[in-house]
């Protein structure tokens, strides 16, 4: 029944925008591949519908049925209309590290289409310029874009970075994608308390595994043919990190790239705690695994 739905809402949009060519990419001036952008008023209804079933007590779906993309890399944007349709939002605040243009990001969809306040960064001014021009064209954000703001984002500066943006205490979201010292950033990370955490982790390290990056300021992500290998910090470290810090793994998105954590006082008759193996059931992993990690196998790893 809900994939029913989300098909009709998709085939819907086609129609409306063509196959090809949407909204967004005219804007930034490429054409993106796969399903089609889901708008406001079909994010609405797909919000109503699982509220319904929340109500009726029936069911919920599991992540990958809820996927869609408006402006996230993968399903992410799916799935957190899901999760704040069933959590609420408290002051709809945003925080994304290494959020590239602004609007190729988990906050972006949040912010055009509902209401969120955004603080975002990132290290080139190049890809920041391209969100600037976007946020102030956009009919939704032009009255109030989100910040977007170049910095070079440590353990030691991150606080500060946040805090200099005018945000602290209780947000809705945070995201941290950076490719690097992910691990270490959100562990220093205590100006604010986000409800919902999404970090990229480091899929060829598998699910056991519990390393990271070292924790260098200048650390600088090693990239190789299939994206940056070297970075970043297992799904087993962020797990353990989390639950120090007082956050549960809830799912992640179909390829595995992107886990989604929630503090613990937040939706846990909802959304209870999964185990990091259950995040690497796509055949990608398989690959990844054989073929990707020998190329860093000799770099440094830190247990943690």
């Amino acid at each position: 029944m809900i994939r029913d739905l989300l098909i009709k809402l998709c085939s819907r949009v086609a129609e409306a925008y063509g196959n090809n060519e949407y909204p967004l990419a005219a804007a930034m001036g490429r054409k993106p591949g796969g399903i089609p952008t889901i708008d406001r008023g079909m994010q609405v209804l797909l919000r109503a519908q699982w509220q319904a079933r929340a109500r009726e007590g029936a069911p919920l779906p599991p992540f990958h049925e809820v996927e869609f993309r408006a402006y996230s890399q993968n399903g992410e944007d799916g799935i957190l209309l899901f999760l704040f349709a069933l959590l609420g939002t408290t002051n709809k605040r945003v925080v994304e590290m290494c959020c590239g243009t602004g609007v190729d990001c988990n906050a972006a969809n949040l912010i055009i289409n509902h209401g969120f306040t955004g603080a975002l960064f990132d290290g080139r001014e190049d890809l920041l310029a391209m969100g600037r021009r976007f946020y102030s064209k956009c009919r939704d954000t032009y009255q109030w874009p989100p910040r977007l703001t170049k910095a070079w984002i440590t353990p030691e500066n991150v606080n500060d970075l946040i805090s200099d943006a005018g945000v602290s205490g209780e947000i809705d979201l945070f995201s941290l994608d950076m490719d690097g010292v992910d691990y270490w950033v959100w562990k220093n990370l205590s100006v604010i308390d986000p409800r919902v955490v999404v970090l990229e982790y480091q899929d060829i390290l598998g699910p056991d595994r519990c390393v990271t990056a070292p924790n260098d300021p200048q650390f600088v992500g090693v990239r190789g043919k299939h994206g940056t290998d070297y970075g970043g910090a297992s799904l087993a470290a962020f797990v353990k990190l989390g639950r120090a810090k007082g956050y549960r793994l809830v799912g992640c998105e179909h390829f595995g790239y992107n886990a989604f954590f929630l503090r613990n006082d937040v939706g846990a008759d909802l959304f209870p705690e999964i185990p990091t193996g259950a995040c690497f059931s796509h055949p990608k992993n398989d690959f990844g695994m054989k073929e990707r990690f020998p190329a860093v196998k000799d770099r440094e790893w830190v247990e943690v």
